[in-house]
């Protein structure tokens, strides 16, 4: 369970423990059509990574076996913290806090009411509930629209209140799947601010789904994904080096999407 604050030495501790995330020989096809090809790739605690790729490339359907909406096939595995997802699933889900693609707070209730029926179906006492609910909702500057309809809040404060959903868990690692979609500017900046400063100040680690270059800070991960296939992993300049030395990672986009077309 991640507490509400972290010491140094919280935070300097997670960084030598197991991946927080870790994928292996992952594939996946609907019917005859193959999606994912071996995926392989890890994000440890407090590390920011992006899963970097085109439309179609296969992250929503990553993300659908990490988090067990599809099964695995063998010899594929995912692990959250150590723990194998195909023979523990309720104790790695249990790690797992997730934002989807597509809006899912119901727009009719409130947003205390979309945070408390969450933390029911995770079995949480609804006064630590509303406590945490509460805390988070202070978090991403929505406090005072706690008793306002989902339907009354703009596109970013409705990504925000989402992102407190998902960590009203405590989660120690975060997944969010094209989180940013249908936004403008300066709400995508907030949402990923937000997230960005989870990983810094409490080792949470964070796997961001995305398919637009500008969403990755100097600092990240990058997972580039193309055609099912991890074309790339590693730091920026990593990535860059990978893609035959590019001088940017726009161009690294393209020489690497390019090559999984060709």
């Amino acid at each position: 369970m991640r507490p509400d604050h972290h010491s140094t030495s919280a935070i300097e501790a997670v960084s030598h423990a197991a991946p927080a995330l870790e994928v292996a020989r992952l594939s996946f096809a609907y019917g005859a059509r193959q999606v994912l090809h071996d995926a392989a790739f890890r994000v440890m605690p407090g590390e920011f990574a992006v899963l970097l790729g085109p439309n179609g490339a296969g992250k929503s359907t990553l993300f659908a076996l990490i988090t067990r909406l599809f099964d695995a096939p063998p010899p594929g595995s995912v692990r959250i913290f150590g723990t194998e997802m195909r023979e523990e699933p309720g104790a790695a889900l249990a790690r797992l806090g997730l934002v989807f693609q597509q809006p899912t707070l119901d727009p009719d209730i409130s947003v205390i009411e979309n945070l408390l029926y969450h933390g029911a179906l995770h079995g949480l006492p609804r006064a630590e509930s509303r406590r945490r609910a509460m805390h988070e909702l202070e978090r991403v500057e929505l406090a005072d629209r706690a008793g306002s309809t989902v339907r009354a809040l703009s596109g970013g404060q409705r990504r925000r209140a989402e992102v407190a959903r998902a960590l009203l868990t405590q989660p120690a690692l975060l997944l969010l799947d094209e989180a940013t979609t249908g936004l403008d500017m300066p709400s995508r900046a907030a949402v990923r601010r937000h997230v960005r400063n989870l990983c810094t100040t409490e080792g949470l680690a964070v796997l961001w789904a995305t398919h637009l270059i500008e969403e990755v800070p100097e600092e990240a991960r990058v997972i580039m994904l193309a055609e099912g296939r991890v074309r790339a992993e590693g730091t920026v300049p990593e990535v860059l080096a990978q893609a035959a030395q590019a001088p940017d990672l726009p161009d690294a986009f393209a020489r690497l999407t390019a090559s999984a077309k060709g």
